[in-house]
């Protein structure tokens, strides 16, 4: 028998989490059964179950498959030159997740995902290598901000890190729910409060 490339599995993966996608953003996710996911997809219960063992998993799956498209946008300006303010980097993050949170957008799914992650073992896998993956391109922002002079050399790159990622989910919940923040706002705010790598307001002689 011929061996199934790599390939031909992941084209199938995704034509499954498409096809979910679609359900979900025309029925919600409650009322969306495995049965609708296998008509869209038009594939069988058995190939479907050979990918994901339940729904659960395949929304976790879609909520976290759109933070590599966020780490890789992030990725790419952390190590750009010059580096990004706070600011600057937050708005780019927070417009990627206004571009991917429409009627069929994955970032809406996010929610769901964190509340699955507490009560679904599998699920939380799935958000657990996500939050941590995300974890790690603030660590290395946070080191480059420590590098160019903008934090002290003693600066504890795990605190700042975690506090810095904090600021994306409360953006998540913030437009997704109550619709009236977006990203030049949340910059403004992170400008305020982390006005580094901007030139420094010149001395008043007294």
């Amino acid at each position: 028998m011929p061996r199934v490339s790599t390939e031909h599995l992941e084209r199938r993966r995704q034509q499954i989490l498409d096809a979910a996608q679609l359900c979900f953003a025309r029925k919600g996710f409650h009322e969306t059964s495995m049965q609708d996911i296998f008509s869209e997809s038009g594939l069988s219960a058995g190939a479907v179950y050979r990918y994901f063992k339940s729904k659960n998993d395949i929304i976790a799956a879609l909520a976290t498959e759109t933070t590599v498209e966020l780490r890789a946008a992030m990725t790419r300006a952390i190590r750009s030159d010059p580096l990004p303010t706070p600011a600057q980097l937050i708005r780019l993050i927070a417009e990627q997740v206004v571009e991917r949170s429409g009627p069929e957008g994955p970032v809406r799914l996010a929610p769901q995902a964190w509340a699955l992650a507490l009560v679904h073992a599998e699920a939380a896998e799935y958000v657990k290598d996500a939050v941590l993956a995300m974890r790690e391109r603030w660590y290395e922002y946070t080191e480059r901000m420590v590098d160019v002079g903008w934090l002290p050399p003693d600066t504890d790159i795990h605190a700042v890190a975690t506090a810095i990622l904090g600021l994306v989910p409360g953006f998540m919940l913030q437009h997704l729910i109550i619709g009236d923040l977006d990203p030049e706002t949340l910059a403004r705010g992170v400008q305020t409060l982390l006005p580094y790598g901007q030139p420094a307001a010149p001395s008043v002689d007294v």
